[in-house]
């Protein structure tokens, strides 16, 4: 694929979504690699190691969920030195892959093993409201917890606020802590909201409410709509090699 290809691939991929959101804020296609691509390494987060792993794969384009937080102070710098060094290019894309139809939530709900995919994620004034997925076959609380933690490959922590067996699940990937959130799953009558971050809030207001909750981490609840969209490219570009680049599980 040549890299002038790229945004224009992505605009196909993504559609309107791309006009939702800023680029630069909420997407962006950072140009420093070679003219044609074809080893793309992914990963949820980009971060200096990150970079580091590309290049000891060859790798000519980083795709990631994230671009480098600015509030990390330094990283981001740091993490465009490396990649002019390198000679890598990176493309993020955040808003718009969690609210694809193949994007963060479906991806995760199908992951799980849930039947049906009532409704994905959608924006809704600047928050996430909840995707929500159905169960043919109920499950316990402890046998999604445990699905859970195979599925993600790590300890996910869990919260029993009901005895209900588990039909519909409320989900938002990454920063889901959102009290607003919960709520939206609540009315929904799902009987767990599963997301990748927490605060004091969360659990108690799903304990308020009888919520069971679920909450992995933001990485590793958010990388499957990253491989989500490298099976989109690979159906369009069969020659492209795609390698995952590790993360640690530091959350």
């Amino acid at each position: 694929m040549k890299a002038e290809q790229w945004m224009k691939t992505m605009n196909v991929i993504f559609g309107d979504l791309l006009t939702q959101f800023d680029e630069g804020e909420e997407f962006a296609f950072y140009k420093y690699g070679p003219e044609s691509i074809h080893r793309i390494g992914y990963a949820t987060n980009i971060t200096p190691d990150i970079i580091r792993q590309a290049a000891d794969h060859k790798i000519d384009l980083i795709m990631t969920h994230h671009d480098a937080w600015h509030f990390i102070y330094g990283m981001k710098e740091e993490c465009h030195d490396l990649l002019r060094i390198h000679g890598i290019h990176h493309f993020f894309v955040h808003l718009p892959l969690d609210y694809a139809d193949f994007g963060t939530c479906p991806s995760l709900l199908k992951a799980i093993g849930t039947d049906r995919l009532i409704q994905p994620s959608i924006h809704h004034e600047t928050r996430s409201v909840p995707g929500i997925g159905e169960f043919n076959l109920t499950l316990t609380l402890e046998e999604l917890h445990e699905r859970m933690k195979t599925v993600l490959d790590e300890d996910v922590r869990v919260w029993k606020h009901s005895n209900k067996r588990i039909e519909r699940v409320g989900l938002v990937t990454g920063a889901g802590n959102s009290t607003l959130s919960i709520r939206d799953a609540h009315e929904a009558g799902c009987d767990v909201y599963i997301t990748g971050e927490k605060t004091l809030y969360t659990i108690q207001y799903a304990q308020y409410i009888g919520m069971n909750l679920i909450v992995g981490s933001h990485t590793f609840t958010e990388i499957f709509g990253v491989r989500s969209l490298t099976e989109k490219l690979s159906e369009r570009f069969p020659y492209l090699e795609f390698i995952e680049l590790k993360e640690a599980h530091i959350e």
